[in-house]
């Protein structure tokens, strides 16, 4: 019988009255692709942390290679051949790629002096792995985020790593970066490595897979060969629950546009896109990073104002030269990146909340009104189910899911007329995705008009009522409510996007 490279056997760890692990036993064979799925919070990430050293288990064991630990060290686990690439993927920006590819096996070795030739010759030949040509001396903050990922990659293979982790490695990545991840990873197999890879996107994980283990609440709920479960199996397991996207249908009788954008320009960006937005309305566009659409919507919301073409909110043409202009005339954004842009990780649901609409809470004394802000949180917590144990938790300690409802909820808070959601769903898990939907369809129904971001076909085709498709800096597609709702949409979106139409 084959040596297994990790086994795991009756894990826990708790965190004051949490339980983060509960009693997860695991097998993962050389040369396996072992996906991990679940909701967030689920224990995905505290499983990589207590296997890879970061966190004593209070109980179990954990055998790697064939070695025995209660407690894993990370200098165990790197002596095992363990290394985890996470979402931020932890390089060091200002330095360049081959020193980052480098720099843990510089350490290991212990070596006390540079050699310059020998931190190339390094990355040069964990780059030749992988079969991918990156520019050396390039400085990483200046690389694409697929390239980032790679030199996370290619510096785990400098220490002759046996397992990986990968965290959410497709999260932020075109779809043919995707597909390059993919055959990397399947690259990696053939040579002996196995990947533990951790993901919400259910079709990359029924794609690349050989087995798959499911958690909820701490617990491993699921283990299953991949060829004996689909989507809707590892859903139901992940939520214990039927998970559904019925489609929206607009119920607005009145067509006059709450926002006409007409022949929209900005140089190096985005070129002549007009399209409108009725009440009622969840107008998408999609297209790949690149395409133009987050520039766009900024543009919309004051931060890269235009060179020419007419943005009008209800019939009046309007300058939006700024995020302050945008709010006062009803416009609000929703951006793409939660953690740099959307909320402020550090501070607590109810001063997020109330963070664009302080004048709302402040007396004419300029005296902040804690009743009136506690009340505004609790509603918007109330209002988007947003779990949490009281309205003062900080957001980093907050799931992706309810972390992205607080984003929400700022936005909300300032009672928009057009609601610009740029990538909402993005590293939030598919029981939290249908929460957020549901919320979008409901400010819809309000009367609001929603311009929803995406480059996930599913998500356009639940929530949409019309579609722009956008490549390349310019509108290649305009589709209509009864085109998203026909039986083959999914394929022609899939085509447009796909095609070599710009």
């Amino acid at each position: 019988m084959e040596e297994k490279i990790l086994i795991v056997n009756h894990l826990h760890k708790s965190f004051g009255t949490t339980h983060a692990l509960n009693d997860v036993s695991l097998e993962v064979a050389p040369s396996e692709i072992y996906c991990l799925v679940g909701e967030n919070g689920s224990g995905k990430s505290t499983f990589v942390k207590t296997v890879s050293g970061n966190y004593a288990p209070d109980s179990g064991e954990i055998i790697l290679n064939g070695n025995r630990y209660d407690r894993c060290t990370i200098k165990d686990a790197i002596n095992e051949g363990v290394q985890v690439i996470y979402q931020d993927f932890s390089l060091f920006e200002h330095m360049s790629v081959a020193e980052n590819i480098a720099i843990n096996k510089i350490l290991v070795d212990g070596k006390r002096l540079i050699n310059w030739k020998e931190i190339k010759k390094i990355a040069k030949e964990q780059l030749e792995k992988v079969n991918i040509s990156i520019e050396l001396d390039e400085i990483v903050e200046n690389i694409s985020i697929a390239n980032k990922q790679l030199v996370a990659i290619c510096r785990a293979l400098s220490l002759d790593a046996k397992i990986i982790f990968m965290d959410e490695p497709t999260s932020a990545l075109t779809k043919s970066e995707v597909n390059r991840l993919i055959s990397i990873v399947l690259g990696l197999k053939k040579k002996g490595i196995s990947i533990i890879f951790i993901s919400h996107k259910l079709d990359e994980v029924m794609e690349i897979a050989d087995h798959v283990a499911i958690f909820r609440d701490g617990a491993k709920v699921g283990d299953f060969p991949a060829r004996e479960v689909d989507e809707k199996t590892l859903t139901y397991h992940m939520t214990g629950r039927e998970v559904e996207y019925p489609r929206y249908t607009r119920i607005h009788k009145d067509d006059r546009p709450v926002l006409e954008v007409d022949g929209l320009t900005r140089k190096g960006n985005y070129e002549n896109i007009s399209f409108k937005i009725r009440r009622g309305d969840i107008f998408g566009i999609i297209g790949l990073l690149g395409s133009g659409r987050t520039e766009l919507a900024l543009s919309l919301f004051g931060l890269n104002p235009p060179d020419g073409g007419r943005i009008l909110v209800n019939g009046e043409e309007l300058s939006v030269q700024s995020p302050a202009v945008a709010i006062d005339n009803g416009i609000s954004l929703v951006p793409e990146t939660r953690q740099t842009q959307g909320v402020y990780l550090g501070m607590s649901i109810l001063d997020n909340i109330n963070s664009i609409v302080l004048d709302s809470v402040t007396s004419k004394n300029g005296v902040l009104n804690n009743e009136a802000m506690k009340k505004k949180a609790e509603d918007k917590v109330s209002e988007l189910r947003i779990v949490t144990e009281s309205i003062y938790t900080n957001v980093m300690n907050l799931s992706g899911g309810n972390a992205q409802k607080v984003v929400l909820g700022r936005w909300i808070e300032t009672m928009p007329e057009i609601l610009i959601l740029d990538s909402p769903t993005v590293g939030v898990d598919v029981g939290s995705k249908s929460e957020i939907y549901e919320r979008i369809h409901a400010f819809a129904e309000k009367g609001m008009g929603i311009l929803l971001i995406s480059d996930e076909i599913p998500e356009i085709l639940a929530n949409c009522n019309e579609l722009l498709i956008m490549k390349f800096g310019k509108a290649v597609a305009h589709l209509s409510d009864s085109e998203l709702k026909s039986g083959d949409s999914y394929q022609k979106v899939f085509n447009i996007i796909d095609s070599d139409v710009c």
